[in-house]
């Protein structure tokens, strides 16, 4: 977890970062979460009575009317009202968004989606998160966040259940890239990874990879080129859908190779989308990097403090 407290302009003040771990259940996650925002003030001198308003970036699905996290699995949360909670121990208004779009709405506050009409962010990862801002409003259902996008359906199931469709985040998560990288480790196509990780997912980071490349293992390259060019299916289906004027692409697999992986989504892209909305449009790599979510947080809550 990471607080940090922001003056008007969003310069920090102060800051504060404690582990998740050990924080499952909801009451021990709340209690973690008040923790370190009190430290964050205390780091910033700042007293809790001079907060305008704190804004929470969650992992899962949230309710925006109640200001609730609906889930966090990985957490083993449910059902948390964590703007009553937040809002009630600091005495000011909590607002609460999906981590994922708070990381879109700080590229569009203050990042390279600024100054966009409608913004669209695709964050590679374990899944593949996204989210949108449209005139300055962050997009959300009546009763849950969207832009599920790691969730499309590419190739239909067998079962008829959904049980073994293939989904975008299943065919070009990072995820699954280290799975086929390990698998391409074993079967001697990739000696400097082999030689670097072996054949262990967990040690397969996106820098892994791009070294990887980089010392010439060619297959390792056609595997992440695969995944960003299925990735780039999931953008055209989004331009058609939202025609973005910009469309923001972040993680690490884009921080540790911006040239292979963004021209391969871009061509991708181009590759798939009707003529007329070629030149509506341009892919970037995000500018904000680890300071998104909790930036984004706090703009978006100032923003629905405002008004």
């Amino acid at each position: 977890m990471l607080a940090k407290v922001f003056n008007d302009d969003y310069q920090t003040l102060g800051k504060s970062k404690q582990k998740t771990q050990g924080a499952r259940g909801s009451e021990a996650g709340l209690t973690r979460m008040e923790s370190v925002i009190e430290e964050a003030l205390a780091d910033a001198s700042v007293d809790s009575s001079h907060i305008a308003g704190i804004g929470v970036g969650c992992p899962g699905p949230i309710n925006p009317e109640t200001g609730t996290l609906v889930e966090a699995p990985n957490l083993g949360w449910r059902n948390v009202h964590i703007e009553d909670a937040i809002g009630e121990t600091f005495n000011c208004r909590a607002v609460i968004c999906n981590d994922v779009d708070a990381g879109v709405y700080a590229e569009y506050e203050e990042g390279a989606a600024r100054d966009a009409r409608c913004a669209v962010g695709i964050f590679p990862g374990t899944g593949i998160g996204a989210g949108a801002v449209i005139n300055g409003r962050m997009v959300q259902g009546a009763s849950l966040s969207c832009m599920e996008l790691g969730h499309i359906p590419l190739f239909p199931e067998t079962s008829g259940h959904g049980e073994d469709g293939s989904t975008l985040e299943k065919e070009c998560s990072r995820l699954k890239i280290a799975t086929e990288a390990a698998r391409a480790a074993y079967h001697g196509l990739a000696p400097n990874l082999l030689n670097s990780c072996g054949t262990d997912i967990s040690k397969i980071t996106s820098g892994k990879l791009a070294a990887a490349i980089e010392d010439g293992d060619e297959e390792i390259e056609h595997i992440v080129r695969r995944a960003a060019s299925i990735l780039g299916c999931g953008v055209a289906t989004v331009v058609h859908l939202m025609a973005p004027d910009v469309i923001v692409l972040g993680g690490g697999l884009v921080e540790a190779m911006p040239d292979i992986y963004l021209d391969t989504v871009r061509q991708a892209t181009m590759d798939r989308v009707l003529d007329t909305y070629k030149d509506g449009f341009r892919i970037v790599a995000a500018d904000l990097e680890d300071d998104a979510g909790v930036l984004g947080a706090a703009a978006w809550a100032r923003k629905v403090i405002e008004g």
